[in-house]
């Protein structure tokens, strides 16, 4: 009868060679053996791609978004004047003793949040001899402050030519296309809308 014999010992030391050469390896040569490892490595490259387009791509999201902001804003202030100065031409505004707090407020209750109307709107509204003299011309802009000293409310009576300028300071947030918009200190675009209009004879 046979008996049977212990398994021998299996032991998992590392070679003579190997062990030798870690001791013998260099920092900078391990150092570039994990550069050369990650070279190789491709796992990553599509959030590494994704990383470098990302600015230019957000920057351009940000700039088609200011952009329209600026048309948007200039549309909503033109329609909030031609309507509120349908109030001038009627004469409802002479009646009601609409100064120009008042107008301001007609225009600003159509602006709808657009942006800060009561404290950045500026008015003008004044009459002309005729359509031909009326001046439709933005205010002065002095060592990149808007002037609107010269502004003044006073609308006409019946059958008069009015002329109403509403101006704001819109501020515009993104740096790369800023110095292509502004022409106002402190990062602002100057925007006007203007309405002329003969009033309708109601004395």
């Amino acid at each position: 009868m046979f008996g049977l014999a212990s398994p021998p010992e299996m032991t998992m030391s590392a070679s003579p060679n190997a062990r030798t050469a870690r001791r013998g390896a260099r920092p900078g040569r391990l150092a570039l053996a994990l550069f050369k490892r990650f070279r190789r490595n491709r796992r990553g490259s599509v959030a590494i791609e994704f990383a470098m387009l990302s600015i230019p791509f957000i920057a351009l999201i940000y700039a088609i978004f200011q952009t329209s902001m600026v048309h948007i804003t200039g549309q909503v202030l033109q329609t909030a004047v031609s309507d509120a100065s349908r109030l001038i031409m009627t004469g409802q505004a002479q009646a009601g003793g609409f100064d120009e707090t008042r107008f301001r407020t007609e225009i600003c209750s159509r602006v709808k949040g657009m942006f800060d109307c009561q404290s950045m709107l500026k008015l003008d509204v004044r009459t002309a001899s005729s359509f031909s003299s009326a001046d439709l011309s933005r205010p002065p802009v002095n060592a990149g402050n808007l002037d609107t000293t010269s502004f003044t409310y006073a609308p006409g009576g019946a059958r008069t030519v009015n002329i109403v300028r509403a101006v704001i300071a819109y501020p515009i947030i993104l740096p790369l296309i800023g110095p292509s918009f502004v022409n106002l200190n402190g990062n602002k675009l100057l925007i006007m809308a203007t309405a002329a209009f003969q009033t309708e004879p109601f004395n």
